[in-house]
């Protein structure tokens, strides 16, 4: 295995179980959607269910069996065609924009595709050797049944109708003033330094000089952001970003994604707009006008991490596990809670790029997130659509600044 992917963990008598576990969420995930449903595609950032039930089958068979099973053969030699990402070195691969075109294979097809690779992944995952490319296969689907949830919330809201997902009566959430985390600045170590899994930009660990600030202890509110719009928050020209300025206007931007007056839409389809949970489905530029009106700002990525993980002299860290993650397959919302994990990906004001003395790992699974460090911003935590166990403080995810089909949110600090 190339170095910097990630790390190796220790023997894992249970690792047989957990890989059956995690393919069983995907399935399970999916298990409501008819065969058009999965086959939608409603923009090109998003893609089909079927899709990703098809894609994470094609990375095990790809990095797992093709190349670490002796004699297997693909179980279908047009499939990588259609299903690789955007792997380069697995060669050519259908458009992005067309993966809503597959009407075949069915669903019932790929599901059966699945099982016969989970039938064949059985001794690979007694093998000490490739545990690190099976951790690394375990945090990729886990990624798409994340992105299988947030895209088939755009595709369905399409729809005039509302369909819901699943049929829900969502949770209220409490009230919560806002407290600060304080931290007194100084080097803090960034960077993965816990042992176990990580993926290669989360890496090397490097010093950073922190000056004194505060982490908000709660995100921002839906009612907070609707005495934003009525402040005239999105006609605002000083608030914003020039970029972000140009991009409201050109798009009539005027709510976060899925808003409609009290209501908002989710995967049990309209709901009532809680003003105590969290605000969700925001772009950077959105989430920095607020901060600029609120008369606070972004945190960085290494502030983010600083307090996640309880420098020397502050507060315990934080849980990675905690707060309002996905268990089940159920229909994701954020409610809010102490954690600092959970509910939404948090944004960063930190461009997303390589770390000191960063290198990709060599081969195809170096693709996976280098070649990405370029325009996009690094948010933090986790949100309600993360499987519990995925994120950890040094997690890095990344989005364009105007992407907001994800559950994003923020969490402010200050200067201290």
């Amino acid at each position: 295995m190339p170095r910097q992917t990630l790390l190796a963990r220790e023997a894992d008598p249970a690792r047989p179980a957990r890989y059956h576990a995690v393919r069983r969420l995907t399935e399970a995930l999916a298990a409501p959607l008819s065969e058009a449903d999965a086959t939608l595609q409603s923009m090109e950032d998003a893609s089909p269910a079927k899709w990703h039930l098809a894609h994470v089958t094609w990375f095990w068979e790809t990095f797992l069996l093709r190349d670490h099973l002796d004699g297997y053969r693909l179980y279908d030699e047009r499939w990588p065609f259609v299903f690789n990402s955007y792997y380069e070195a697995e060669g050519e691969r259908i458009a992005r924009f067309s993966r809503g075109m597959l009407s075949r294979p069915t669903v019932a097809d790929i599901l059966a595709w699945r099982a016969h690779v989970d039938e064949a992944m059985q001794p690979l995952l007694e093998r000490e050797e490739l545990a690190p490319l099976v951790e690394l296969g375990f945090a990729h689907e886990q990624q798409h049944q994340e992105l299988l949830l947030t895209d088939i919330k755009h595709a369905l809201f399409q729809n005039p109708l509302g369909p819901a997902m699943w049929e829900t009566t969502p949770g209220q959430a409490e009230a919560r003033t806002r407290g600060w985390h304080a931290h007194p600045g100084g080097v803090a170590r960034i960077g993965h330094q816990d042992g176990g899994f990580a993926f290669d930009n989360e890496g090397p660990v490097h010093r950073v000089l922190l000056e004194p600030f505060a982490l908000a202890d709660r995100l921002v509110t839906n009612g907070e952001w609707a005495d934003f719009i009525a402040d005239g928050g999105y006609e605002t020209a000083s608030l914003w970003l020039s970029d972000g300025w140009a991009w409201v206007n050109e798009n009539a931007i005027r709510a976060p994604l899925y808003w409609h007056e009290d209501e908002h839409f989710t995967h049990g389809g309209w709901q009532a707009r809680d003003p105590h949970a969290p605000v969700t489905h925001i772009s950077y530029y959105e989430a920095d006008a607020f901060a600029s009106w609120a008369g606070y700002r972004l945190p960085t990525e290494f502030e983010w991490e600083a307090i996640a993980r309880g420098q020397e002299g502050q507060d315990a860290a934080h849980d990675p596990a905690g707060g309002n993650q996905l268990d089940e397959a159920a229909p994701p919302l954020p409610l809010g809670s102490e954690s600092l994990f959970g509910d939404c990906w948090q944004f960063t004001r930190s461009a997303y790029l390589p770390y000191p003395r960063f290198q990709p790992a060599e081969g195809a699974v170096g693709e996976y997130n280098g070649k990405f460090m370029s325009g996009q911003f690094v948010l933090k935590g986790a949100s309600c659509a993360t499987a519990r166990g995925h994120s950890r403080a040094s997690y890095r995810n990344f989005f364009y600044p105007h992407q907001r089909w994800q559950f994003t949110g923020l969490r402010l600090a200050k200067d201290v």
